[in-house]
């Protein structure tokens, strides 16, 4: 005799961004801005889990973890990146994302707030280009035949404070 199997459902670790925490800076430095952080490409047409790992913020304080959150994705007009689901586990936030223009880096701004009333708000990036056709963008470093050097995640490789 046989049973039905139960699918146990876990997000993917392959689009998982995790906060470093809080870097003390020596006395007399300037902190640098660091780069946003950036998920994987995502096409178009995917639905894809993305996760946003908070547990080196919470560090030292067992039991706490996220109780609300908030997300706003810029750009925003018809056609672009869409929040379809958004939960959190512990000190993991899931976000379930679909749509979005091809070409565009979409912006995810993510607040959250802890059990500890802590808050803490940061931006994603993520990029949505049609993967069956990667175009060439006008400040990304391609080689001599033309190919785009992307990082060992596939995201192209940009060059900052150039434009087209």
């Amino acid at each position: 005799m046989s049973s039905p199997a139960t699918h146990v459902w876990q997000p993917s670790t392959a689009r998982t961004i995790v906060l470093d925490g809080f870097v003390p800076v020596p006395r007399g430095t300037q902190p640098q801005t660091p780069a946003l952080p950036m998920w994987p490409l995502k096409d178009p047409s995917d639905v894809l889990d993305y996760q946003f790992d908070i547990s080196a913020a919470l560090a030292g304080n067992p039991g706490d973890g996220i109780a609300s959150l908030s997300v706003t994705i810029a750009p925003d007009n018809p056609g672009d990146l869409t929040l379809n689901a958004a939960l959190a586990n512990g000190a993991i936030a899931v976000f379930w994302f679909a749509a979005g223009q091809s070409g565009t880096v979409y912006t995810v701004t993510i607040t959250i707030t802890t059990f500890s009333a802590r808050t803490m708000a940061r931006s994603v990036l993520l990029p949505v280009y049609s993967l069956s056709s990667l175009p060439v963008l006008p400040n990304d470093l391609t080689t001599n035949t033309g190919l785009i050097l992307t990082d060992q995640n596939g995201n192209p490789i940009l060059i900052t404070g150039v434009t087209a």
